[in-house]
């Protein structure tokens, strides 16, 4: 029902947008003009300490660039979608409609990214994700989207292939919540242990569930060697907090939706311990020295967290669009797909279905009560 829901409301603001195709419009600003560009994801509900940090790095790179005194200037305009795909698909029609952005950092989540894509497109808004993973939003046909960061085809089999590497697992089980992204994450998953020939059993509960016991119990009687789960760290906690809670010592890995110390704190630091989790993302650790980190902690007093720096980048290549002389939507698109330049967090150029050409994927570990990196997955080593 939710997703019908979705479906109509996308359908309603497809017409009510279907005057404003060419995206944007520029205010007055002194002697040039402001741009509006948006950035929607979850800044105030249970996952948003995986889309604050994004924010911010955008925050960055514009005012950055705003500190140039650069004849068009840009305006970051904040759409709180909760990661919630019903939410986003009423701000996008505020977000084109009434405030007329020019384009779009995110959405955040896939789930919403899925939601609303359609209509950024019919509105030829182009749209720089940071962080949505899930695989088939490549597959839409879409000509004003993009992402800086590996799909779940990419990170579900890094991560899988990891711990067949590490740990040599005869069996193996897969959980999720039944978000787009978790969905697609475990697939991945799956078919990499099953492609490996390792006995795979899969179980998957609502979003919004807080006892996970029937999961356990499935869980501890199959007795696998490792556990993989597709998630936000918000339910990503309590799952691994019942799960040792119920006696299950499995080896525990999920992807970039985790990648937050609450997901240590939601389970305890004594259930987390070990933890494995991948993202596609490499992010300095605390304390670490780069140009990137040092002006982060400079602006917002606190270390770069994860998709930080992609946050950065995918402001940087809007950006550089502007400067290159294009301040609408379709020219803005259409010099995207010519980037190619040293983001902070990797070589920003986009493949012609809006994927980066760059897909590593790197593991991190929690080490007592610590998220650590360990490196890319292909040459990581495991902690216990």
């Amino acid at each position: 029902m939710r997703f019908g829901r979705v479906l109509a409301l996308a359908a309603a603001t497809s017409l009510a947008l279907a005057g404003c195709a060419g995206g944007g419009s520029s205010s007055s600003s002194g002697d040039g003009s402001t741009l509006k560009i948006g950035f929607m994801g979850d800044l105030t509900g249970e996952n948003s300490g995986i889309v604050i940090p994004p924010d911010n790095g955008a925050k960055l790179a514009i005012d950055e660039y705003n500190a140039t005194n650069p004849k068009v200037k840009l305006e970051l305009k904040n759409y709180d979608s909760q990661g919630k795909p019903e939410q986003a698909t009423s701000l996008v029609q505020t977000a084109i409609g009434t405030d007329k952005i020019t384009a779009l950092i995110g959405p955040a989540f896939s789930g919403e990214s899925k939601a609303v894509g359609g209509v950024l497109e019919q509105g030829k808004i182009p749209s720089v994700s940071p962080s949505a993973t899930n695989p088939g939003l490549a597959a839409n046909g879409w000509k004003y989207w993009h992402r800086v960061v590996a799909n779940d085809n990419d990170q579900g089999p890094a991560i899988a292939n990891f711990l067949i590497t590490a740990k040599s697992p005869k069996n193996a089980y897969v959980l999720s919540d039944d978000q787009e992204y978790s969905v697609g994450l475990a697939d991945a998953f799956e078919k990499t242990f099953k492609d490996k020939g390792i006995t795979t059993e899969r179980d998957k509960f609502a979003k919004d569930a807080s006892d996970y016991s029937s999961t356990v119990q499935k869980v501890k009687a199959a007795n696998p060697d490792v556990i993989t789960f597709g998630g936000y760290y918000a339910q990503g906690g309590r799952l691994l907090k019942q799960l040792r809670d119920g006696g299950v010592k499995a080896i525990f890995a999920t992807g970039d939706g985790s990648l937050d110390p609450q997901l240590v704190s939601g389970a305890g630091a004594a259930a987390a311990d070990g933890a494995v989790i991948g993202c596609p993302c490499n992010i300095p650790d605390a304390g670490a020295t780069n140009e990137f980190a040092t002006k982060y902690k400079a602006k917002f007093n606190v270390d770069p967290a994860i998709y930080a720096t992609e946050g950065y980048d995918a402001a940087t290549a809007i950006i550089n669009a502007v400067k290159a002389g294009n301040t609408t939507g379709e020219k803005i698109n259409e010099f995207l797909k010519t980037a190619d330049f040293k983001g902070a967090s990797k070589q920003i150029k986009f493949k012609e279905n809006g994927e980066p050409q760059t897909n590593a994927i790197y593991v991190y570990q929690v080490v007592g009560g610590v998220i650590k990196n360990l490196g890319a997955s292909t040459e990581a080593k495991i902690n216990g």
